[in-house]
């Protein structure tokens, strides 16, 4: 029998090719079903476009943290000593250049100040951000200062919400709400049912964009098409935090396809 000749510590080179752009790290609720699917349609854009050529290199990177999927005030707090120690898994021991809290509403009752003091504890290196404060960045890349809001949330909630939008300095003068704490049922509302809805809020005053606050909404497809239909801007919490995240790690190009968001830079 032929002896077997181990050669060990072949030379090798090494280059960066994953995430060699920008390397985008997110805290996913346990119970969220569509944060990560949105993000893949928007970070996956089809081959040879120029939307290919300028995501080429950004790479995201996902941990999910323990939640429970009744969302109240309660259950939002909880999360909080939870942030660092899920943030900390994401390419444990090396570095990414942004790294996000993917729950609005958490992000809300916990404040985006303490979120950020908790991301950085695991990424000391990395900008942080939310799906709060990066809403708070695009409507303000829009110009938008009368925001009309449609959350799934529960009265104590929204009430959070629309106060921390007033806090930013925007005029809230129309808020609704599906009042429906479950995220299983929220990723399951319709589009038709999200237009609809934006709509009747739409029409009862006069705002220069439209807030539809929660990761687990499902709307990022057909931003455009919402748009289009009722004249104004359309920012989902998802398309809030994809266009913050790229535009914190650099990337300022125009992606068109997304609405009217993501052809602005930060």
């Amino acid at each position: 029998m032929t002896q077997t000749e181990f050669i060990e510590h072949i030379p090798f080179e090494t280059t960066q090719v994953i995430g060699a752009k920008a390397r985008i790290g997110m805290v996913v609720l346990a119970s969220d079903y569509t944060l990560e699917h949105e993000f893949r349609c928007i970070f996956t854009p089809a081959p040879g476009s120029d939307a290919a050529q300028i995501l080429d290199g950004v790479d995201l990177f996902y941990a999910r943290i323990d939640n429970s999927p009744d969302i109240t005030p309660d259950t939002l707090r909880a999360m909080g000593p939870k942030i660092t120690k899920t943030a900390d898994l994401i390419l444990a021991g090396d570095h990414v250049d942004v790294v996000g809290f993917a729950c609005t509403s958490a992000s809300v009752v916990l404040g985006s100040d303490a979120v950020a003091d908790n991301l950085r504890a695991a990424k000391p290196a990395a900008q942080t951000t939310d799906p709060a404060c990066a809403a708070t960045a695009a409507l303000r890349a829009l110009g938008a200062r009368r925001v009309a809001v449609l959350t799934p949330y529960i009265t104590e909630i929204n009430k959070q919400v629309a106060a921390r939008l007033g806090a930013a300095g925007f005029d809230v003068p129309i808020f609704g709400s599906f009042n429906e704490s479950q995220d299983p049922v929220v990723a399951a509302i319709t589009e038709d049912s999200l237009l609809q809805a934006m709509r009747q809020l739409t029409a009862k005053a006069q705002v220069d964009a439209v807030f539809v606050s929660c990761t687990s909404v499902r709307l990022a497809g057909a931003a455009q098409r919402m748009e289009a239909a009722l004249g104004l801007p359309v920012v989902s919490s998802n398309l809030a935090l994809a266009w913050h995240c790229l535009r914190l790690a650099g990337v300022q190009d125009p992606l068109p396809g997304w609405g009217q968001l993501f052809l602005q830079p930060l």
